[in-house]
């Protein structure tokens, strides 16, 4: 299903009745900026590799990017001392992804003291059914005969979607029973690898004659996979103690540049959250016969006589270990590849946790610019040998976000449960038909201009913004978005933030149900809000009176050609813009707030209305006529007769009535339509609230509909209310 979308962005009167002095008196505003970085230190003998105790804070200097820090905080834990843990207070249970995401993982901080906490995250997506079962005897090796007392272990996997299968716990049976359930017939359940091959050099000798480059799929693969560990990093950050993930994967690979900013999210939060990770390459030691294996058929061409095959698949298998071993380094962690024995990866965890000092400091380095930043940590003593992570990436403010990582956290809002609310944001949704089982859907958002910080660059007060939608279908499938970043600009005399900020949009849609959310980000500090609502598409094929949307209006402007376009849909040509009528578009007021001495304007349209028994019995006749004769018959475009008309009540009087209006013919004939427009001046209402009846009788059909609609009418705007800016459009796809 394909979604057109024609956006138009505007400014409008705002409703706010605030004083101008008291909308220039500065609000006094405290900030303050108190991140403390947390990093473990692992002291040992350079002789024998013991541990080395009972050292403090004052042993210990930090400099970050060579600058001195000064330590703040310092602990030493080892598992030596570790108590038995009551199992009663932490959850041996199976939490949300939710519960993740509100950091609710471990149920009581304190009693994971001096323990390890090892989280074991199974990578289903990128593994063979051989590679999970090594993998899986591997953790059950560990858990039967290596676990010490002193060790917590979650499970966590990643199929289809991200699961956190056990919380933190030391019931080895509970772990075992957890770790089972991934044996030989758990498929890989994640997208498949994309292929590189742009010609039959070097592909398997089969049927096809050419394979496609759907590489995309690898980097929509790594991103999941890197997504999922920045999830589990995030949910862990509340905890102290160093966190170690053992992460089996079947490898993964990247393109070029695309996967950067997911890289440098994943490794930025396991630092943050004080968890190394331990990458574990589940294939094994591989063999890389120059002809391919049995798995698949013989390879084309000459490559594999000339070494290009076999060099070809050694540099496929490093790039799919480079990004795992790149996690492992950047996180203080290691990498285990190229071996059939998974044991040592547990091992190296037990050891490198087993004493370790948590050093803390406040960063003198107050830039909120993303850049990484090297750490180096020294012993007033020369028998030790330290072992740390190199570094970290400072916190980013919105200014210093690269492009990639603002259009990240655009789709991670885009796709959260939790709503934004830092920016106002309202929606509304209206249907207009364009063929029986096709509608064409105008959505309407409103941001307070109050909620955007301006710059005044001139005489002009400039701000931009971001704003990207997605319509899901009742299946949870997307089919409809929307992505554009809209530039504003007005004059800088004519108050911008008393007025609201208006943008349209459409998308083609079949009857149903949807669930539609947008996202607005305004680009000087990065804030963004979000609304989100369910709609529902009539299906009116069997109904007796067919009505669209009821579209309340209290400004019309000129519009724009790109406006009046047609496109072509999937049944033939539809018009872009439904809300426009004779050269003017009707901007939909979504607060249904007026002013007394304003004009409301009203846009409806009637579909298939029945026909008088005269006409519909000379159409009848025409077209069995022209089907005996080959020819197709011209539609009818008379023998209607409908009437409509508006009122307004108020405490269940009527106050005002329009005039009646008659048709008898359809003035969108294509597509079997009455159009009605009306305009209303309010001068003769008295502000309050009022229901706005809209009266349509079918006369011919015999049917009717009497659609509602709450309004409210204030007293008119003060004179010095600036008037309305021109309307700019712009159209998306």
């Amino acid at each position: 299903m394909r979604a057109i979308t024609t956006a138009l962005l505007l400014f409008t009167l705002g409703s706010s009745n605030s004083a101008p002095a008291q909308q220039d008196q500065p609000t006094p505003i405290l900030r303050v900026n108190s991140n403390i970085v947390l990093t473990n230190v692992v002291v040992r003998d350079k002789k024998t590799g013991a541990p080395i105790r009972g050292l403090k804070a004052s042993d210990f200097s930090i400099t970050e990017n060579g600058k001195p820090q000064q330590i703040v905080s310092f602990d030493f834990q080892t598992v030596d001392e570790a108590a038995r843990l009551n199992e009663a207070t932490v959850s041996g249970t199976t939490p949300t992804i939710a519960q993740m995401l509100d950091r609710s993982i471990g149920a009581d901080t304190a009693q994971l003291r001096d323990h390890r906490l090892i989280v074991l995250f199974f990578d289903i997506a990128s593994m063979q059914p051989d590679d999970i079962d090594r993998a899986v005897d591997a953790a059950n090796d560990y858990i039967l005969k290596k676990m010490a007392p002193a060790d917590l272990v979650a499970v966590a996997s990643l199929g289809t979607t991200l699961s956190l299968d056990h919380d933190f716990s030391a019931d080895k049976q509970a772990l075992l029973a957890t770790v089972g359930k991934f044996n030989g017939s758990t498929a890989s359940q994640g997208l498949a690898t994309g292929s590189t091959a742009t010609t039959t050099e070097n592909t398997s000798d089969d049927s096809n004659a050419f394979q496609a480059d759907d590489t995309e799929y690898n980097d929509l693969n790594t991103d999941r996979e890197l997504y999922a560990i920045q999830t589990i990093a995030k949910s862990l950050e509340r905890v102290d103690q160093r966190k170690s993930m053992l992460y089996f994967s079947g490898g993964l690979s990247r393109n070029g540049v695309e996967n950067q900013a997911s890289i440098r999210s994943a490794t930025n939060a396991a630092a943050r959250a004080n968890m190394a990770i331990y990458t574990v390459d589940s294939r094994g030691l591989q063999a890389l016969p120059p002809l391919g294996d049995a798995s698949q058929a013989s390879v084309r061409g000459n490559s594999p006589f000339s070494g290009a095959s076999m060099q070809g698949r050694l540099d496929a298998n490093a790039g799919s270990q480079e990004l795992l071993a790149t996690l492992a380094s950047d996180t203080g962690g290691k990498f285990f590849g190229d071996s059939n024995d998974f044991a040592p990866a547990f091992q190296q965890i037990q050891h490198d946790t087993e004493a370790y000092y948590i050093l803390g400091f406040r960063s003198s380095d107050l830039a909120r610019d993303g850049r990484f930043r090297k750490l180096q940590i020294r012993l007033n003593r020369t028998d030790a040998k330290l072992e740390y992570r190199p570094g970290y990436y400072a916190p980013a403010d919105f200014q210093h976000q690269k492009t990639e990582d603002r259009e990240a956290a655009l789709n991670e809002q885009l796709r959260s449960d939790s709503p934004a609310v830092d920016v106002p944001l309202y929606l509304e949704a209206f249907f207009f038909r364009e063929q029986p089982n096709l509608y064409t859907v105008p959505m309407s958002l409103i941001v307070p201009g109050s909620a955007i910080p301006f710059t005044r660059t001139k005489d002009q007060d400039k701000a931009t913004l971001d704003i990207a939608g997605q319509i899901k279908n009742a299946q949870g499938i997307v089919v409809g978005n929307a992505r554009e970043t809209v530039k504003l600009a007005v004059d800088g005399n004519s108050g911008a933030a008393r007025r609201n900020i208006q943008y349209g949009t459409s998308f083609q849609l079949a009857p149903g149900h949807y669930h539609v959310k947008f996202v607005v980000r305004e680009n000087e500090t990065g804030n963004m809000g979000s609304f989100e609502t369910n709609i529902l598409v009539p299906d009116q094929r069997k109904s007796p009176i067919k009505l669209s949307s009821v579209v309340l209006s209290s400004q019309r402007t000129p519009a724009a050609p790109t406006d009046q376009n047609h496109h072509h849909g999937p049944q033939g040509p539809i018009t872009a813009n439904p809300l426009v009528q004779n050269n003017e578009q009707f901007l939909p007021n979504v607060p249904h707030v007026f002013r007394q001495n304003a004009h409301l304007y009203l846009l409806y349209e009637l579909y298939d209305p029945a026909k008088l028994s005269k006409e519909a019995q000379q159409q009848l006749a025409t077209e069995a006529a022209a089907q005996q004769s080959g020819l197709k018959a011209r539609p009818s475009t008379g023998g209607v007769h409908v009437l409509t008309s508006v009122e307004f009540l108020q405490n269940g009087a009527k106050v005002l009535e329009t005039p009646l209006v008659s048709t008898d013919t359809l003035n969108e004939p294509q597509r079997g339509a009455v159009g009605f427009t009306f305009d209303v001046p309010l001068t003769g209402l008295a502000p309050g609230d009022y229901i706005c009846q809209v009266n349509v009788i079918d006369d011919a059909g015999g049917s009717f509909t009497f659609p509602r609609l709450a309004l409210r009418i204030l007293a008119p705007a003060p004179a010095t209310t600036p008037a309305p800016a021109s309307a700019t459009a712009a159209t998306g796809s």
